[in-house]
């Protein structure tokens, strides 16, 4: 019963781990017009901070996953989590740009200990179908963070000031780090702990695994980062925006799970071509027609579905005595690509003049996805 409990705490505890991570993801895009207003920025400006939470993952990605070898999986996870929050306590503390930067590389850093564990301790008590939906259910906690920070910090700071968002995230860190520790239990079949890095078949496969997920979330990140700007740049009232990231983040776990279960009755290929086809044309249709709800309406549900699938290859692309590691080339290379894309879709939105640049860049970026999944697809089935 313990064993039992304390897995699925675990997996419980992780999921609210994710929900953090999109909290502090979101807080400088739910922030914008205050941040904007206080420090006098740019669109190119607050891009740099969004993506300054991605940009520890480029260093400390792949040396996670060799310290997660030597000292295991806990340990990791819970010093990632105590840096979230510390990090958030200090973009609060902040009186400028490079202050609010450096807490969010801080807390950055933690998610990415956090996140390139999360696949590996799954795999480790999990197979099969069960794997499969459980690792829906963390992918989809993640836009529920973010869903809850455009909900309720722009409220934040408007009773409390801008630093009040901060502080939320990182008490939703704390909480996190709390049950974590509290629920922890090793896995029954645990891989065993060595500094060896993956052949470079895995390697490979796990590298474009990582493409696929940074194409994916070339649309996500940005849709959800430049929306409230988009939405006060078009004359459009708080209930709108409320309502456009609520369609936009809390169906995903749903869809992301549906998503799952067409792919076993359909086949994968067929649901993440249409997933990559629906994400773009979302994302790109903001940018053409204004009608806000509709959109946001079709991003958080159909678009997102394969968003589990993606994981799921990455995690699997290497054998589970290289997971660890792999997950960290995984999310190394999602970073690489990451930290530099919400910069470029705000340049694009500069260069337009309005938000509807970021759109635009993100939904063509996104359609890289389709390249890089068949080549991954036909690279595993030759070398299997």
């Amino acid at each position: 019963m313990r064993g039992w409990a304390g897995a699925y705490g675990t997996l419980a505890a992780l999921t609210l781990a994710r929900v953090a991570f999109g909290f502090q993801l979101q807080t400088v895009a739910s922030l914008g017009p205050e941040l904007a207003r206080a420090f006098g920025m740019d669109f190119a400006t607050l891009g740099t901070l969004m993506g300054l939470y991605m940009i520890p993952g480029v260093l400390v990605a792949i040396p996670c996953g060799f310290i997660a070898r030597r000292i295991g999986d806990r340990d990791v996870v819970a010093a990632g989590l105590a840096m979230m929050a510390a990090g958030s306590l200090l973009s609060a503390a902040a009186t400028g740009p490079w202050g609010i930067g450096a807490g969010r590389v801080l807390s950055g850093a933690g998610a990415v200990a956090m996140t390139v564990m999360q696949g590996k301790i799954m795999s480790d008590r999990y197979q099969g179908r069960r794997f499969t939906m459980l690792m829906g259910v963390l992918v989809g906690a993640f836009p529920i963070g973010i869903g809850l920070a455009q909900l309720l910090q722009h409220k934040l700071a408007t009773a409390y000031g801008w630093p009040a968002a901060f502080i939320a995230g990182c008490v939703a860190a704390l909480l996190a780090l709390g049950s974590f520790l509290a629920t922890w239990t090793g896995a029954p079949h645990a891989a065993p702990r060595t500094l060896a890095w993956p052949p470079r078949r895995e390697t490979a496969l796990v590298v474009v695994s990582g493409l696929i997920w940074t194409a994916y979330n070339a649309a996500y990140f940005n849709f959800l980062s430049f929306m409230p700007s988009y939405l006060a740049a078009h004359g459009h009232p708080v209930w709108v925006a409320d309502t456009v990231m609520t369609f936009a983040t809390w169906g995903n776990m749903p869809a992301i799970l549906l998503g799952g279960a067409l792919a076993s009755r359909f086949g994968p290929n067929r649901v993440f071509v249409a997933g990559t086809l629906l994400c773009a044309a979302s994302v790109a249709g903001s940018a053409v027609l204004d009608m806000p709800l509709l959109w946001g309406a079709v991003f958080g549900t159909v678009a997102s579905m394969h968003g589990g699938l993606i994981i799921e290859i990455g995690t699997l692309s290497a054998r589970p005595e290289n997971r660890a590691v792999g997950m960290g080339i995984f999310y190394t290379t999602y970073y690489l690509g990451g930290a530099g894309l919400p910069a470029l879709c705000g340049k694009a939105a500069d260069l337009a003049g309005d938000p509807v640049g970021a759109f635009l860049a993100a939904a063509g970026l996104s359609l890289l996805a389709l390249p890089f999944y068949f080549w991954h697809r036909s690279w595993a089935r030759a070398r299997a």
